[in-house]
């Protein structure tokens, strides 16, 4: 799922990037160092390094220097790193893209420590599974989560417009976010954001017409007609004037803090529900959560409860005994749990989720009960993206400015959609 020059990068190897640490401090000299990366923002990496001093308290022989980067920056960083043969040690990884980089042996297996070392019996066995790739355990769950809409509601009622509850179909919305966007409360300000080139947003359409992004036998899911009434859906809404226009999406890098819901240009933005408590933190409106539009009432809800990230392991960590006993610290000690909050997602250890349960602040208790309100209508887990999968949501992203900017048509993007999703597919 990387894309063609990360795929190269992983077969023939490449310079490795230099990156900065942080919240690592000065190094002083220990008996063992390991490097820990992971993508997300400010307020994960607080959060994060917490963990990492406590950590220090509980293993004073171990120094892990944290690194980080946005969403769209980390791909590339961790192919670089890991073709040039100097990947960290512990590495935050997607349900996307670990059977890639499990398949190519970038990983390294967690059963052998499994009820030993790791000790996660309390995850329930789907939350372990979902860190399986072929049978074995590559991926430790940091979190169950799922897709949200998150929304300034005080916006849409200055507006004079009822902001989305949960069953609201998405021409419902189009029509809403149109009519709140003509009122708007201040001036180059907009219903929602363009959500045509997020992903997680087309998987879900997707799904509540009985569709996923791909196959068991990892083929594409989808045909073209699919892709174009997608992209025809968000070129009414920019035409309408319901979501922010193609020069404002363009701006958006795939990161909380680049989303136009963060930078005071849309009122409402489509995201994963553990990217709330970020969301919150660098908006000063309250937000709130709910459900995806549906397709039609009695449609599915298109929310699978999902791992919101995994950490693995590098299969060429220096030191594999000291990962694995940092992994089990991260989803099983309290002092970590607390640290953390539940930003990576609520916990699968159920323990743990006792643990931060009278902890949690107003934010945090909106996701718990999100999820919990979810859980319901919660579809199964999709087929796992084959190899090469990653590379789509940036095409997909491409394709949807392309349309922004008046370069094709939804037709057009709907036939270069579902071809360069094949041509990517085919070379794996």
């Amino acid at each position: 799922m990387l894309t063609t020059s990360r795929r190269g990068l992983l077969r023939a190897g490449g310079a490795a990037a230099l990156l900065a640490t942080v919240g690592g401090g000065s190094v002083l000299a220990q008996d063992k160092r390991m490097r820990f990366l992971w993508w997300g923002s400010q307020e994960r990496a607080d959060r994060t390094n917490a963990a990492l001093a406590a950590y220090r308290q509980t293993a004073p022989g171990v120094d892990i220097v944290g690194e980080f980067t946005g969403w769209s920056d980390y791909w590339p960083r961790l192919a670089t790193q890991v073709a040039g043969r100097n990947a960290p040690d512990l590495i935050q990884m997607d349900y996307r893209y670990i059977f890639e980089y499990a398949r190519r042996g970038a990983l390294m297996p967690f059963d052998d420590d499994l009820g030993k070392a790791l000790r996660i019996d309390d995850f329930g066995q789907q939350n372990i599974d979902s860190g399986r790739v072929d049978g074995k355990l590559y991926g430790i769950n940091l979190g169950v989560n799922s897709v949200t809409m998150g929304f300034d509601a005080k916006a849409w009622e200055k507006a004079g417009v009822d902001a989305p509850e949960p069953g609201i179909t998405w021409d419902e919305f189009a029509d809403r976010a149109a009519r709140m966007s003509a009122n708007k409360p201040k001036p180059n300000f907009y219903a929602s954001a363009d959500a045509g080139g997020v992903e997680p947003a087309f998987e879900g359409w997707l799904q509540q017409d009985g569709k996923n992004l791909y196959t068991d036998d990892g083929k594409l899911g989808y045909a073209v007609g699919d892709a174009t009434n997608w992209f025809a859906f968000w070129d009414r809404m920019r035409k309408s004037g319901a979501c922010v226009p193609a020069d404002v999406q363009a701006l958006d890098q795939l990161t909380i803090e680049t989303n136009a819901l963060t930078t005071g240009k849309a009122a409402t933005a489509f995201f994963h529900s553990n990217q709330f408590i970020g969301y919150q933190a660098l908006n000063k409106a309250e937000l709130s959560l709910g459900p995806y539009p549906t397709r039609s009432p009695d449609a599915p809800s298109g929310h699978y409860l999902k791992p919101s990230m995994l950490i693995s392991v590098s299969s060429g960590a220096a030191d594999k005994e000291a990962a694995v006993a940092f992994c089990n610290f991260l989803v099983e000690d309290p002092a970590a749990a607390k640290a953390l909050g539940i930003e990576r997602g609520v916990p699968a250890s159920a323990k743990i989720r006792d643990a931060v349960a009278t902890s949690l602040d107003a934010t945090a208790t909106k996701i718990v009960d999100y999820i919990g309100a979810i859980t319901p209508r919660a579809i199964p887990l999709p087929p796992p993206p084959p190899t090469g999968a990653g590379e789509l949501q940036f095409v997909l992203k491409r394709i949807n400015e392309e349309v922004g900017f008046g370069q094709k048509t939804p037709e057009q993007a709907g036939e270069d959609m579902v071809k360069q999703a094949q041509d990517v597919l085919a070379r794996g």
